[in-house]
């Protein structure tokens, strides 16, 4: 079970004020609010053991190496990935993408596939745009539906030996829906596609288990599970990682430099090239260690009934819909009051300390599929309580009224 409040006590942010009124905070879709103990560990690293790793002898360097890679490990194991080579950290999600993508340049031909959904994120669209404006392959969209799930029999007619990759989120940033990956995973090997997920917006309330969904890659950003901004995780199998070429040149991901020849270093230093986030990467293991000794199981259910709470005491406001209604869901609702932009609805209700998302979200094509320039969008954490939500729907009744 959760304590909320004992939970709330860990997070120093949520004791402020804003606007003279007590913070709601309702952005954990965009980023999530960091306990003590994260903020400490990345104190402690600058102030007793800031050095370079894998390269120096000295103690500290030692320290800093044996930490990062404590990280990487726990990492691992949290994800169960079958090495701790195929974890390869990462400045965030995008970056993550990116480096798939750029290395399928290599593997693409025209009339090749590469294979997205109508609910990603600009990160897992843009990029494979480029990827196919690069190499001639064309660019096919999984469509959806009105409740903001993907149609299962139009993915499976889509897929065909052309497909080389399917990229798709585990859990869609913009109306919370939790796609079918595992299934979606198994139909893309039958005809012989890789498999890369986008679990940015999954794994604040989940534990991915990369063996059992098979996929051949899995991405995610720090500061979304509690964690410092700029940091990240690219899971890939081993066979894929020693196919792809590297992402960036420098140092680290070398074996030996000539003016003639270089060699690159094994995995995973081949794709970590330069000096990294050393202290992101150790906190995101600490933060890692804080959401495990909560329990994820603990946070899906207290999380679901936040969900299960606010969908109900938002719907009491007349004029008020919700755009995405998938039966399997996370904590997010996105919504819009009839003749009221969401900018308005969400700058007013800043003014009452509750801090919600407003826009596209990054999701242009979902906005543009319901014809509307954007939604608000509040995101629950477990950290969040049901009181907050009353004080979320008050503020909303009073905006619509201001602006109706």
């Amino acid at each position: 079970m959760i304590d909320s409040q004992k939970i709330r006590a860990d997070f120093p942010i949520l004791s402020q004020t804003v606007n003279g009124k007590p913070l709601v905070y309702f952005d954990n879709a965009a980023t999530s609010q960091k306990p003590q103990v994260v903020i400490d560990t990345e104190a402690n690293y600058y102030k007793e053991i800031n050095a370079n790793i894998h390269r120096g002898v000295h103690t500290l360097s030692q320290l800093a190496t044996d930490a990062y890679e404590a990280s990487r490990h726990k990492i691992q194991q949290h994800i169960n990935a079958k090495f701790s080579h195929e974890v390869l950290f990462t400045s965030g999600t995008t970056h993550g993408i990116n480096l798939v993508a750029n290395g399928f340049a290599s593997f693409l031909k025209p009339g090749d596939e590469v294979m997205v959904s109508a609910l990603e994120h600009h990160s897992n669209i843009v990029p494979w745009q480029m990827l196919c404006e690069k190499t001639g392959a064309k660019l096919v969209v999984i469509p959806m539906n009105e409740t903001g799930e993907l149609i299962q029999s139009e993915y499976e007619r889509l897929l065909s030996q052309k497909t080389k990759i399917v990229t798709v989120n585990h859990i869609s940033n913009a109306l919370g829906t939790i796609n079918p990956i595992q299934w979606m995973i198994e139909k893309a090997h039958e005809v012989g596609a890789a498999v890369l997920i986008d679990g940015a917006q999954a794994t604040p309330h989940l534990k991915p288990d990369v063996q059992d969904l098979d996929c051949d890659f899995y991405v995610f950003s720090g500061h979304k599970i509690c964690g410092p901004t700029g940091t990240g995780i690219l899971y890939g199998k081993e066979a894929w990682l020693n196919q792809l070429p590297p992402y960036q040149g420098g140092g680290e991901m070398i074996a030996t430099v000539s003016f003639e020849k270089t060699t690159y270093a094994e995995l995973p230093h081949k794709f970590e090239a330069g000096t990294p986030n050393i202290a992101g990467g150790i906190v995101l293991g600490t933060a890692i260690d804080y959401l495990n000794t909560i329990g994820f199981e603990n946070i899906a259910a207290y999380e679901h009934e936040l969900l299960e709470y606010g969908t109900k005491r938002l719907l009491e406001i007349e004029g008020l819909k919700i755009y995405g209604t998938s039966n399997q869901k996370t904590s997010v609702i996105s919504f819009n009051l009839d003749g009221i932009h969401p900018y308005d609805v969400g700058t007013i209700i800043d003014k009452l300390g509750i801090a919600v998302r407003t826009g596209h979200h990054c999701a242009q094509p979902i906005m543009d599929f319901y014809q509307i320039p954007g939604t608000l969008r509040a995101s629950f954490a477990f950290y969040n309580t049901k009181e907050e939500i009353d004080a979320l729907v008050e503020a909303v009744k009073k905006a619509q009224m201001m602006l109706s």
